[in-house]
Formats: structure tokens, sequence, C-alpha cells
């Protein structure tokens, strides 16, 4: 039989199991709330990190001026107009662009301190408009991203008249839509004019061409294309240069005038490239 000391030494023996139970139990739970906190601090840090990067990118044109010409200095996506002011919560193309072709030093390596890897992407609302992606694509299972409602302007740079602004002609200006421009024949061998007509008025207008060098004016005809090519209807009459008048049969048409350049891209000669879209711009982040 046991005696009453080998019981103490058996109860003992007991307890302090069920003590190392315990303590590892409270152990356990102290790395996991600690795991959290300390995961819940990195994401916060993280979100708070990327949204003052992006705050910056659509409130500033970045410096200098033309970084995107050199791909030198700090970049900034915001849209400078014509005045010299900055258009807040703002993206101009031709910037993003540049900076998708030198990301992982202006990005990457210039605001981040190759610490983290992220990608910018800009998704046009409201427009069948593609989205463009700029930055990595390999990204990792832990991502960090935040949106930002912007302006983005695509190619407006190449829009010449818009004809829903008010424009100058001598029709009524409350029944058609018209405006005009001064062309040279040098132009044409370096620049190619179009008429971008939106997917919802084509086919319901008819436009007409005339130009003061010229004494008969092109008949009327219907927008059979969203995209009509006008270098071959500008005719020039004993001299190099002319005012093309341009007419539509309606008020306010949809409809941009734009010159491209003769490389410029044919699958970009959309309406919708022509004009201020609303965008959602999304940076994501990951280590």
């Amino acid at each position: 039989m046991m005696d009453t000391n080998g019981n103490l030494i058996i109860e003992i023996a007991i307890a302090a199991v069920i003590i190392l139970l315990i303590c590892g139990a409270i152990l356990t739970s102290f790395e996991n709330t600690t795991n959290k906190i300390v995961s819940a601090q990195e994401k916060e840090n993280m979100e708070t990190l990327i949204s003052e990067v992006v705050d910056n990118l659509i409130n500033n044109p970045g410096i200098p001026d033309n970084w995107f010409e050199i791909s030198k200095g700090t970049p900034g996506l915001a849209i400078t107009n014509e005045e010299g002011e900055i258009i807040p919560n703002s993206v101009s193309y031709p910037k993003f662009i540049a900076l998708g072709e030198n990301y992982k030093k202006l990005m990457d390596e210039r605001l981040f301190k190759s610490k983290i890897h992220t990608s910018l992407e800009l998704t046009p609302k409201k427009s069948a408009i593609s989205s463009v992606k700029i930055g990595s694509n390999d990204e990792s299972d832990d991502v960090y991203s935040v949106n930002r409602l912007v302006k983005c302007d695509f190619y407006k740079k190449f829009v010449i008249k818009d004809f829903k602004n008010e424009g100058k002609c001598n029709h009524d200006q409350a029944k058609t839509s018209c405006n005009y421009f001064k062309v040279f024949e040098g132009n044409l061998k370096r620049t190619d004019y179009y008429l971008l007509v939106d997917d919802s008025q084509k086919y319901d207008l008819k436009y007409t061409i005339g130009t003061t060098r010229v004494v008969k004016q092109m008949p009327w005809e219907t927008t059979m294309s969203d995209c009509i090519y006008l270098n071959n209807k500008i005719e020039f009459y004993d001299d190099t240069d002319a005012i093309v008048f341009i007419h539509f049969n309606q008020p306010k048409a949809k409809v941009v005038l734009v010159g491209v350049p003769k490389n410029f891209d044919e699958d970009k000669l959309e309406y919708d490239y022509f004009r201020t879209n609303d965008c959602q711009l999304t940076l994501k982040a990951w280590y």
C-alpha cells in the first residue's frame, strides 16, 4: 500500500502538470493575441502608407513638371490645365503610361524604398474602354489595396473641337452643331484628322464639310461609322491653308474632332478615349 508521502508526490505531480498546461495555454493565447495585434498594426501601417502615396500621386503633377518625359524625379499623375492649375483627384494618361515604362525605379524604389511590390490599375467607369494596369503582376496571397475615384483624360490632348460644347458657326445653334478649324497642307503630311462619334449617335447624325477656299460645299452625309477620316475630305484652292467648317444636323452632338500623329494606334480611335472619363485608380501592395 502507498503511504501518505507517495500520495502527496502524485498529487503534486498532477498539480504541476495542470499548472504547466494552464501556463502553456495562456502563453499560446498571449502569442496569438500578440501576433494579431502585430498583424493588425502592420496592416494599418501598410494601408496608411499606400493611401498617402496614392493621394499624393493624384493631387500633384510631379517634380519636375516634365518628369514623365525624362524619367527622372518624383512622379505625380495629376492633370495640369492650360492655365497651369492642378486639377485635384485626376490622372493624366500620358503620365500614367510613362510611369509604367519605368515603374520599378520611379515607384517601388523611389517611393517605397524597394521594401514592397506594387501595381496601379486605371479602370474607366461607364465606358467601353478597357482598364490599364502597370507595375508588378507577381502578387502574393496577402495583398493590400486602396481605391480612389479620379478624372482621367486619356487622349484628350489631341482634341481640336468638341461639338458638345458651344460652337462657332453661322447656322442656327439650337438646331445644329458646328465649328471650324484652320489647317495647312503641310499638316496633312504628319497629322491625321478624324471625327469620332459616340456609339449612341452613330447612324443618327448627318454632317457636311465646307471650307473658305472652296466654292462648293460637300453634301450631307450620314455618320455610318464612329470614326470618320477627314484628310481626304479637306480641299485646298490656290493656297496652302484653309478654314474647314463642319456641321451636324443635331445640337450638342457627341462628336469630337481630333488630330493625331500618323503612327497613332488605330484601335484607340474611339470617342471615349478623347473625353474626360470618371475612373477608379487602384493601388495594390504586397511584401
